[in-house]
């Protein structure tokens, strides 16, 4: 799984021009789930998501508060292309994806770890396989990208086409 997470002062998502999310200050994650991944990178990438400290306290100490310190929100958005591979000329390469039916389960279990482990009025979502209009007002900016990745059975040979974790 990865993700990227935007520190912002508020974000939303329109679909068919109207507005079917927003936040205040807090995080915005685009999420994309990949062939190999598991409720357990789920969860993992759940608990970044709410533990990442991402702002200052209120003494100045940098990088020390989460979102769920700051009493902020979350929005998630499912965002496949974030697996694309643009090794080749300049099309991008979607093969790196979940398919659908198994991104759209995977995804939706990880929003709700979200909710489940903060508060899930402040957690909101996009929609999943919609074309959405993404607005946000960055905070810093602060953009960090969060990789969570299926470990790999030591028991079982690697072949040349797989990556090791």
């Amino acid at each position: 799984m990865k993700a990227i997470l935007q520190r912002v002062l508020s974000a939303s998502v329109t679909v068919d021009k109207e507005v079917v999310s927003s936040i205040g200050k807090g995080v915005l994650v685009f999420a994309a789930m990949a062939p190999g991944d598991t409720e357990k990178e789920a969860d993992s990438l759940a608990a970044k998501v709410l533990k990442m400290k991402l702002w200052d306290d209120e003494k100045g100490g940098r990088w020390k508060q989460s979102v769920q310190d700051i009493s902020g929100e979350v929005l998630c958005v499912s965002q496949f292309t974030l697996l694309a591979s643009t090794k080749k000329g300049s099309k991008p390469d979607f093969h790196g994806a979940l398919a659908p039916e198994e991104a759209k389960k995977l995804y939706q279990y990880f929003y709700q770890k979200v909710q489940d482990g903060y508060k899930p009025e402040r957690v909101k979502d996009g929609v999943f396989q919609a074309m959405m209009e993404v607005a946000l007002v960055n905070d810093g900016p602060v953009t960090i990208e969060v990789n969570v990745a299926p470990k790999s059975d030591p028991k079982k040979p690697v072949s040349a086409d797989e990556t090791v974790a």
